[in-house]
């Protein structure tokens, strides 16, 4: 059978992986520097399947697959100057019962130093990585992967690679390795990054280790059908929903002053430069209103979200924000600079700068494809941003055939952002089943 054989293979194919250390790329330098008690950089892809999940069957998928991501199989050292990755042999990961609240904190030497988390429940397989191995779209590889070894396990030997399923008998290409943003980090100018503080959402912060998880689940169809009739795409239309619910919000509140409202959206540059990488590859941009210039209706809303996208996605504009990123790690001067000072600027600009340029997070990997042979097996996709380095909520989405997945992950109490969130869709015809881990 074609699984002993994996099974057989799996010691020689282990051994002809290249072994090395990886230097983190552009934005997995951030992460590590962000790591606090209560914190940790995780995000969390889950699959849904149509039968149940046998751990034993699915430990032994992890043991096969994982030597195929080198750059995941890994654990996460300090230098004098820079931290990097390097192989790790130790056992694991091991595969676990799930757990009531995702995202916890991962802790560099906890976990046979693994920065991967494996979980079941009923038919449900999870997946949670440190942002410092690599993005969604590395994260979704090895979900897809693991995935379809385990349904091969299981006897469904039709099961093909393609797309986000790799081969686990190939050794990885060095281009999967890459940090691509130095590879595309070209521009010859370095564009500055106007920024102000956005309104944050006032709330109870949630006692260490709660993250609230709130999931819309509705068609792909109907969301389209809305977004079009608002001449939108379906990521302009819920950035518009997410940014009204935000104003909505903040216009309920005793406040000073009003402050601009952003969204903090990454956006995969795989789309707009020809890179394979599993590593980070992804930059942020902020679609926003200012409600300070007057009353906006939703349609402006859409409108202003609509151009804004128009205008910032596009190569020429994205190669100028990754090479001013990039500039920082080129600098002879800061590349000298111990560790531990780094770690203190960057922190210290995060939590004064960066962190208060937007009021939430929202990130969208849109349709997710698996081969043919792998649909009838799987029901949908889930995806979490993970717990919030502030008092905020964050959403993602994911779409797989005809359902649309919302998933809401927050650190506070309340709910009210979610709340008008739903109610909009709902107003606009879209039909919503909500579930949750409270």
């Amino acid at each position: 059978m074609a699984i002993n054989r994996r099974d057989k293979t799996k010691t020689d194919r282990a051994s002809k992986v290249h072994k090395d250390w990886y230097k983190l790329d552009l934005s997995a330098i951030v992460y590590p520097t962000l790591q606090r008690r209560d914190f940790s950089s995780v995000y969390r892809l889950s699959v849904l399947l149509k039968e149940e999940i046998n751990p034993e069957m699915l430990q032994r998928a992890v043991n096969l697959t994982m030597p195929r991501f080198p750059t995941y199989k890994a654990a996460i050292r300090k230098g004098v100057f820079w931290r990097y990755l390097e192989p790790n042999d130790r056992p694991g990961p091991f595969v676990q019962e799930d757990v009531k609240n995702p995202c916890q904190p991962m802790y560099f030497k906890a976990n046979n130093r693994y920065l991967v988390r494996i979980y079941y429940y009923r038919n449900r397989i999870a997946l949670e990585a440190h942002h410092s191995l690599g993005d969604g779209t590395g994260g979704m590889c090895v979900l897809q992967t693991l995935t379809a070894t385990y349904l091969r396990l299981k006897g469904h030997t039709e099961i093909e690679n393609g797309g986000f399923v790799l081969d686990i008998l190939e050794t990885p290409d060095p281009v999967e390795l890459e940090d691509a943003y130095m590879k595309y980090a070209n521009a010859k100018v370095c564009p500055p990054r106007p920024g102000e503080k956005a309104y944050r959402v006032r709330g109870t912060k949630e006692p260490f280790y709660t993250l609230n998880i709130i999931d819309g689940i509705m068609s792909v169809a109907e969301v389209m059908k809305v977004a079009k009739s608002y001449n939108a795409t379906i990521t302009e239309y819920l950035n518009a929903v997410l940014l009204y619910a935000l104003m909505q919000k903040q216009e309920s509140e005793w406040h000073l002053k009003l402050r601009p409202v952003k969204i903090a959206m990454p956006v995969n540059l795989r789309r707009f430069f020809p890179s394979k990488t599993l590593r980070n590859f992804i930059t942020m941009i902020y679609p926003g209103i200012d409600p300070r210039l007057g009353e906006y209706t939703f349609e402006e809303i859409v409108t202003q979200v609509h151009n804004y996208m128009r205008y910032y996605l596009n190569e020429k504009l994205l190669r100028g924000d990754i090479t001013t990123n990039a500039e920082t790690q080129r600098n002879p001067f800061i590349r000298v600079v111990p560790l531990f000072i780094k770690d203190l600027v960057v922190r210290q600009f995060y939590t004064k700068i960066q962190d208060k340029n937007s009021s939430a997070g929202l990130t969208n990997m849109g349709a997710l494809k698996v081969p043919e042979t792998m649909k009838p097996y799987i029901e949908r996709f889930d995806i979490y941003m993970g717990q919030p380095f502030s008092t905020r909520t964050n959403c993602a989405i994911a779409s797989f055939e005809d359902i649309l997945t919302i998933n809401f992950a927050s650190s506070i109490a309340e709910t009210d952002v979610e709340r008008l969130f739903f109610r909009k869709l709902v107003q606009d015809g879209i039909h919503v089943k909500i579930e949750s881990n409270r």
